[in-house]
């Protein structure tokens, strides 16, 4: 790629931004964002609502110029290499890149919304945004203690539960699964985590599904009055929270005539069936996998870069991220750290070691098949987290004198 080459990137978030950071002079870089904040870290949401951190705080190095803040994209004419906008503008491209990011998905819940209509009702929030986050942030301002109902239990619900619990309001926490992040987590650690929430007031139904809404007339629209769950209960809720997931946002792709299926799918040197389109981040679909989290989208963003300038030291094609979940909220009388990475639950011959420590409410785990680490959990101490991670990433054979409880020990095995 030469410097006279034009990168048109549609989204402003970490993938985006990270692709143009590494980029750097060796391209004419434009990343034209949606949103009108200055770029921030989603992951940091659950801080900026528990009132841990500011919502500055969050803010991801300034792009410069090279970023349009508040225009969104609404067509892709491949033909002319152009992507046109809503505010009317224009920009040509010699290598466009999605980083599209995904939706928050509404589950269909009777009274979510009227029909024919697109509004939710007043006190009802998805939970993805900054804007979601200052939403929030002003309802519990304007409604100390308000009854609060978080609408599913993976690692977004337990978040928002958890901070919202944090500042005051009476939470319940509705999951249609059997457990807490079941994704992530085996049942032991589940249940501690389980323990954990309800220590700090949050109220836990598993196995419930949440069959509709409640609502009033409030000025010209509605506002939430309740949760109904098809067990038969009612729950008051001034405010409700759905955490029900997130869906790569691939219309444009798809209106562009890209193969779209879970999300966009690209090949190895992250092209789309467009070899002048590339996607990375939350809308991208490789291999069969979408992988929704920062470090996949990270990794992809440098990937792509030594893709468009045939630079090292990264490699000129991506082969996949082994993604490690994390959630750290360590702040508190009650800190909460856990990690989470591959798989979890072990199949019939694994060989598995726990280490379980009730008074100090810490929980390790490692599963290893054959001569691999094939996944692992901790929960409330995290100091070996490193070292394992590095040996579930690196893929490589466990030695013939490793001690596998040395696995979980402090130093990791070190």
């Amino acid at each position: 790629m030469t410097s006279q080459q034009r990168v048109v990137v549609i989204g402003g978030g970490l993938a985006g931004l990270r692709l143009a950071a590494r980029l750097g002079g060796d391209a004419a870089v434009t990343i034209l964002g949606e949103e009108p904040h200055v770029p921030y870290n989603r992951v940091l949401l659950a801080e900026v609502l528990a009132g841990r951190y500011a919502p500055e705080v969050t803010a991801l190095p300034a792009p410069g110029p090279a970023l349009r803040r508040g225009v969104r994209a609404v067509r892709i004419d491949r033909a002319d290499r152009t992507v046109h906008c809503d505010d009317g503008s224009a920009w040509r491209y010699d290598v466009l890149v999605l980083a599209t990011g995904s939706n928050p998905v509404l589950p269909p819940l009777r009274g979510l919304f009227e029909p024919d209509g697109r509004d939710l009702p007043d006190g009802v929030h998805a939970f993805r945004t900054m804007d979601d986050c200052l939403a929030l942030d002003s309802a519990l301002t304007a409604r100390p203690g308000a009854n609060a109902v978080v609408i599913g239990g993976g690692l977004l619900g337990v978040s928002a539960a958890r901070a919202l619990a944090e500042r005051g309001a009476r939470v319940v926490l509705a999951q249609q699964g059997t457990r807490l992040m079941e994704r992530q987590l085996d049942a032991d650690a589940s249940a501690l985590l389980h323990t954990h929430l309800g220590e700090l007031g949050v109220e836990i139904h598993t196995e419930c599904r949440v069959r509709g809404l409640t609502t009033r007339a409030a000025g010209t629209g509605r506002r939430v009055t309740g949760v109904d769950l098809a067990v038969g209960l009612h729950l008051d809720a001034d405010l409700v929270v759905l955490a029900c997931g997130v869906r790569p946002r691939t219309g444009l792709a798809r209106a562009a005539g890209l193969d779209a299926r879970k999300g966009v799918v690209v090949d190895d040197r992250l092209r789309t069936a467009d070899p002048r389109i590339h996607a990375i981040g939350d809308c991208a679909e490789h291999a069969g996998r979408v992988y929704g989290l920062a470090g996949p989208a990270l990794e992809q963003a440098d990937a792509l870069a030594a893709v468009l300038t045939g630079g090292a030291p990264a490699p000129t094609t991506y082969g996949g991220t082994r993604a490690l979940t994390r959630l750290t909220l360590s702040r508190g009388p009650r800190p909460l750290d856990l990690a989470a990475f591959g798989e979890t639950t072990a199949l019939p011959g694994d060989d598995v070691v726990r280490l379980a420590d009730a008074t100090r409410r810490t929980y390790r785990k490692v599963v290893v098949r054959g001569d691999r680490l094939v996944g692992g959990v901790l929960l409330g101490e995290l100091s070996a987290v490193g070292a394992l991670a590095r040996t579930w990433e690196d893929d490589e054979p466990l030695r013939a004198t490793d001690d596998l409880f040395h696995l979980i020990t402090d130093d990791g095995g070190a």
